[in-house]
């Protein structure tokens, strides 16, 4: 992930889980959002309304939730570090799916984007 976008866990979970949603649905409410992140819907109010400051959400209370193209651009890249973590995990690692996927829900946070970079170009030589 770019140093111009630095967001924390929560954040990023949040627009991984709209991303998702949106792609199922074509919007999100913050009812699912809560049901996909397994957390309160009070909970979610607050971050929707610091995703939408950062101009990551178009967000209205009550009504449906979609991604900018500035976050959808960043849901994409943690989803595309999730999957890569996962698939390593799961293939290379030989961890049980259920395993792969929680360990790949952290690990997508960690790295940077250069070293992710090197990591998924490793990947990709490991599935050649």
């Amino acid at each position: 992930m770019n140093s111009e976008h630095i967001l924390s866990e929560s954040l990023e979970d949040y627009l991984e889980a709209i991303l998702e949603l949106q792609t199922m649905n074509t919007v999100a409410r913050s009812k699912d959002i809560a049901a996909r992140l397994n957390i309160k819907c009070g909970s979610v109010t607050g971050t929707l309304k610091k995703l939408a400051d950062r101009k990551l959400i178009n967000y209205e209370p009550y009504g449906y939730i979609t991604l900018t193209d500035k976050g959808d651009k960043i849901a994409k890249e943690v989803t595309t570090r999730h999957n890569v973590f996962k698939h390593f995990l799961f293939k290379h690692v030989q961890l049980d799916e259920d395993t792969a996927e929680q360990t790949a829900c952290r690990m997508e946070h960690a790295m940077n984007h250069k070293n992710f970079m090197k990591f998924k170009a490793f990947v990709t030589k490991l599935d050649a």
